[in-house]
C-alpha cells in the first residue's frame, strides 16, 4: 500500500509543534502553532470551519472543525493527559458530518504526541491508504 503523504504531513507538522512546545498548554494554543506549521509547509488548510448537521432533513445545528486541510481532511486537537474514546467518537461524527474520506485525532496534552487516523465508516475505500 502507499503511504498518505498529506495525513503523514500533517502528523509531522503537529510533531514540530508538540518537539517544540511540549504538553501544558491550553488547545487554542496547538491549533494556533499548528496554523503556522501547515502554513510553512505549504498545506493548504482551513481554520475553525462550521458544518450544519441534519437530523431527517432538519438543520438541528452546527458544529466546528478545528481544521479542514486541503478540503481532504478533517484534523480534530486536544490538549489532555489521554484520549478517551469519546473524543474518537466526536473526531469520527466530524469525518461522517463534513463527507470526508479521513480526518485526524491529534492530542498535544500527552507527554508524547497521540494522534488516532479516523476512517468515514459511511464511505467504501478501494484504495486504501496507510500512515
Amino acid at each position: 500500500m502507499e503511504k498518505d503523504k498529506l495525513t503523514f504531513d500533517i502528523i509531522g507538522c503537529a510533531m514540530n509543534v508538540h518537539n517544540t512546545l511540549g504538553n501544558g498548554f491550553q488547545e487554542v494554543i496547538y491549533q494556533r502553532c499548528l496554523a503556522i506549521e501547515l502554513k510553512r509547509a505549504g498545506i493548504e488548510f482551513e481554520r475553525e470551519v462550521e458544518q450544519n448537521i441534519f437530523y431527517n432533513g432538519v438543520n438541528v445545528g452546527t458544529r466546528r472543525a478545528d481544521f479542514v486541510v486541503a478540503n481532504k481532511v478533517i484534523v480534530e486537537l486536544k490538549a489532555l493527559i489521554n484520549l478517551e474514546a469519546v473524543h474518537l467518537a466526536q473526531a469520527k461524527n466530524y469525518v461522517v458530518a463534513y463527507k470526508f474520506e479521513k480526518g485526524l485525532l491529534i492530542n498535544f496534552g500527552a507527554t508524547s504526541l497521540q494522534y488516532k487516523l479516523i476512517f468515514n465508516p459511511n464511505l467504501n475505500f478501494v484504495n486504501s491508504q496507510i500512515l
